[in-house]
Formats: C-alpha cells, structure tokens, sequence
C-alpha cells in the first residue's frame, strides 16, 4: 500500500493541509480526492491523522515544508517586485502538476512544450531569476511562460477548494 504524506499549504484563505501520495510504477503523484473526486483538506493534522485512521491509510509524517501559495501568486503578479527562490517556484509547480492530476474539475493547466520543458530543466541550476544566474536564467519567453502555468495553477487550486471536502 502506498504511503500517505501531509501536504501544508499556506494561503491567503489560511493554512490546510492535503494528503499527497507518490504514484505508483510510472503513474503520476496524485492529491486525495473523496468519493466524488473532490480535493481532501483539513486544517490540522489530529484531523488528517484520524481520517487517515479510518481509511487505513499509513500516514508518514516527515516533517515537510509548507508551500506558500501567497509567495507565488505575488511573483506571477508582480514579477519585477518579487524574486522568489528557485526552489519554490520548482515546488509550486509540482504541487500544481499533481493536483491537476487528482481533481476531476477545474481548469485545466495549459499543455506544455520545449519552452517550458527548457524552464523546468533550468530551474534546476539554481538562480533561474537572480542577476547572476549568467547561462542559467529564464529568457522573457520562459518567464512569462512560467508565470501563465503558476496562474493556471493558482486558478485550479481556487476552484479546488471552493469544492472541496474540507474537515
């Protein structure tokens, strides 16, 4: 059985907390999802804990890092006033991934291509947007590209919560 994992995210509408769980073989991440395909939240792990109990769920609590979607929604609006860390861009770009692999409703994300793919790889050097990423930085096509999938991705998770089966 496949190991559970708390997932915490911090928003302008407060913190919750998902349930995240690795894919199986070559199968995607994926968010949990009830009976009817929406998203699973709870504001606190005792919550989480228990329903985790209840459906016999191994839940691993490996003291993970919070996603903080208000750090990424400033960059995607504002991105000359904010440069965030690579490494949050990268996270938030997973979690949106996965989430859109879990949710039956919503937005879709757009396809993606050699710009992004290009951007993804990058954003593995390091300083995709600092003035000293040199050969590693983000052209303009990779940034905006970049800030349209985080939007997308901001915009799916809204929808996700507004209908979702929060505890």
């Amino acid at each position: 059985m496949t190991d559970h994992y708390p997932y915490r995210l911090a928003a302008r509408g407060g913190d919750l907390t998902l349930i995240w769980r690795p894919g199986e073989g070559d199968g995607p991440d994926e968010l949990a999802v009830d009976e009817l395909g929406g998203l699973l939240t709870f504001h606190d792990l005792d919550t989480l804990q228990a329903y985790c109990d209840r459906n016999g769920w191994e839940l691993v609590r490996d003291g993970g890092t919070t996603l903080d979607l208000d750090a990424v929604r400033r960059w995607v609006e504002h991105p000359d006033h904010d440069s965030p860390q690579p490494e949050l861009l990268l996270d938030a770009w997973n979690f949106f991934e996965d989430l859109s692999h879990s949710v039956k409703s919503g937005p879709p994300l757009p396809p993606q291509g050699p710009v992004h793919a290009g951007a993804y790889e990058k954003i593995f050097g390091g300083e995709t947007l600092g003035p000293t990423a040199g050969e590693g930085a983000w052209t303009t096509e990779e940034t905006e590209t970049v800030r349209d999938l985080l939007g997308a991705g901001l915009n799916l998770w809204e929808q996700a919560v507004r209908e979702s089966g929060t505890d």
